[in-house]
């Protein structure tokens, strides 16, 4: 059994609550990741989730998740208590994001997005890359992990729908910014479907390489429901399987735009980010 270690809320705003779990799970956290995921259920009724690895400590055996409550599921995953279990938690899921050397990187979260790019950021800060994170959110109390990721960080901006942490705007205002004035040689983007649709078309005119770390429906999570397809370069992938990652410039996100439309009520779909989450 997934026993719960630890449990803190990061964010409480509203009906917005944001709590990171520390899980016993040696298995996975011998073997995960940047960029991957794990696949959750509260209880034997429950839907399954995806859930980012948002970080793993091999020596304990643990790893980190990070959970919105925005309906009935993330409700019972919440309601669970340190030394209480997951019914079920598989993983790690997914492709590995590419880690290597880039040189000048910018990285940039919004919303529950900002979770998942904390462990690639760790992971490009050890092949010393040099690191531009933009952080967004609603509000300032909806920004979780700046903290953490400012320490690693050789630049940080933070941007907020009504200004109260940063610029008030969207990330994609400061990207703009940011690749006017100098080249970079990778942007990383994870965060409601047009903020990244956004970014993809900002940097394609720059010619910079563009990641995006997409949060389809998923239900089965290895490839055979096909929920979480999405067209990339003119061919069908599976976002469970072939990704999250895949090239921004490459990406069909007026397919991603409409299925995302189709199951906006789905709190499956909205777990890992949460929805209107700051473009």
């Amino acid at each position: 059994m997934s026993k719960i270690l630890e449990k803190n809320i990061l964010s409480e705003y509203e009906c917005n609550r944001i709590t990171r779990f520390k899980v016993r799970a040696p298995q996975i956290a011998e073997k995960a990741r940047a960029g991957q995921f794990v696949v959750v259920m509260a209880d034997s009724r429950g839907e399954r989730i995806p859930l980012t690895i948002v970080d793993a400590k091999k020596e304990e055996g643990s790893i980190f998740l990070i959970v919105q409550e925005v309906g009935f599921t993330t409700s019972l995953l919440n309601r669970l208590k340190e030394g209480d279990s997951f019914h079920a938690l598989i993983g790690p899921l997914g492709k590995a994001s590419v880690i290597k050397k880039y040189g000048e990187a910018i990285i940039i979260g919004g919303g529950v997005g900002i979770a998942e790019i904390y462990p690639v950021a760790q992971a490009l800060k050890k092949k010393r890359n040099t690191l531009t994170v933009v952080l967004g959110a609603r509000t300032k109390k909806l920004l979780i992990l700046a903290e953490e990721l400012q320490k690693i960080s050789d630049e940080f901006y933070t941007a907020t729908d009504d200004g109260s942490c940063g610029e008030k705007g969207f990330t994609t205002d400061i990207l703009k910014k940011l690749i006017a004035g100098k080249h970079y040689d990778l942007v990383y983007v994870v965060g409601p479907i047009p903020m990244m649709k956004k970014a993809a078309e900002l940097t394609r005119k720059k010619d910079v390489k563009t990641i995006a770390s997409l949060n389809s429906l998923m239900v089965d999570a290895t490839g055979m429901c096909g929920c979480c397809r999405i067209t990339v370069g003119g061919e069908v992938k599976f976002t469970c399987i072939d990704g999250p990652d895949f090239d921004a410039h490459l990406i069909n996100w007026q397919e991603a735009e409409s299925r995302s439309s189709t199951y906006i009520e789905g709190e499956n779909h909205i777990c890992r980010l949460g929805l209107g989450e700051n473009r």
